[in-house]
């Protein structure tokens, strides 16, 4: 039985067949580890076996679309993911509008169904370190109120991060989502983190996405996480995914009812002030 004590050398060597000749720690739970090739990976540890399975199943599902550029996966167990490094340089105007065409790409891929797994993924997931089920549902407003906003927002409150006099605005955004959600929309193959920490610009010219919450859902979620804690180049990746598939008319309108799932998530790991975002985001979508 393989454990935490066996270090990333070892892992990584076990996982690529593959002799080490260098080991470099970046953190407690991440090291880049050097083959005797001269290729270097990643190891991560993770949070017990379903995070080291949904992550690694996420990308597999990310790569399998042909679209977007992940790390591919070495292997997984239950303390350990190895996957490829990303040798990375500066945020590039044109690596930007590609990735923006790849994001379309992505989710023109689709899902079985919103909040649907990567296959062979679990449905107890995460997103960052928060627990994330992937249940699905036959609809997004329904589903995105059910399995997204109302099971952290019931968390936050339970925490003390949310006090329950707040709580009714984000209940009444969950309510009239069916007139507040724009056209309905096919279910999207979502990275589903997809933060700027999360998107890596390449020396090869391309941006690379890491650590994925890959599921079923709606498109313009990713795209409200690019504008949550910004990105560079963000107008160019808008115009490289406008230019291959056109969003909805008032999409823009949208953004804080997309944000209103992450801040929460935040808000349940971080604290407060992630509340108060969460709050207005709420204030916002009611108002438009």
């Amino acid at each position: 039985m393989h454990t935490t004590s066996e270090g990333p050398g070892a892992t990584a060597a076990r996982f690529t067949g593959l002799a080490v000749t260098g080991e470099r720690r970046l953190s407690a739970t991440l090291a880049e580890v050097t083959l005797d090739d001269g290729r270097v990976v990643m190891v991560k540890r993770g949070d017990g076996d379903r995070a080291t399975w949904a992550e690694a199943a996420g990308l597999r599902w990310l790569a399998e679309a042909g679209t977007v550029r992940v790390p591919a996966v070495h292997g997984r167990d239950a303390h350990w993911l190895v996957t490829d490094r990303v040798a990375t340089g500066r945020p590039d105007a044109g690596a930007a509008e590609r990735l923006g065409r790849e994001l379309a790409g992505l989710h023109a891929r689709g899902a079985r169904a919103f909040g649907t797994p990567p296959p062979g993924g679990p449905e107890d997931a995460y997103i960052g370190l928060a627990p994330m089920r992937n249940v699905t549902g036959p609809d997004w407003p329904r589903w995105y109120a059910e399995h997204r906003v109302l099971p952290y927002l019931r968390g936050a409150v339970d925490g003390g991060t949310i006090r329950p006099t707040e709580a009714p605005v984000i209940e009444r955004v969950c309510e009239r989502l069916p007139e507040l959600a724009g056209p309905a929309e096919p279910p999207a193959r979502l990275h589903g983190d997809l933060w700027n920490g999360n998107v890596l610009w390449g020396t090869d010219g391309h941006a690379w996405l890491i650590d994925p919450a890959a599921h079923g859902g709606h498109r313009e979620t990713d795209l409200a996480m690019l504008h949550l804690f910004g990105c560079p180049h963000l107008d160019r990746i808008l115009d490289g995914y406008r230019d291959a598939a056109p969003l909805a008319d008032g999409w823009t309108d949208r953004i804080a009812l997309h944000q209103l799932f992450p801040l929460l998530v935040h808000a349940v790991l971080f604290g407060r002030g992630y509340a108060e975002q969460a709050l207005a985001a709420a204030g916002s979508a009611l108002t438009g």
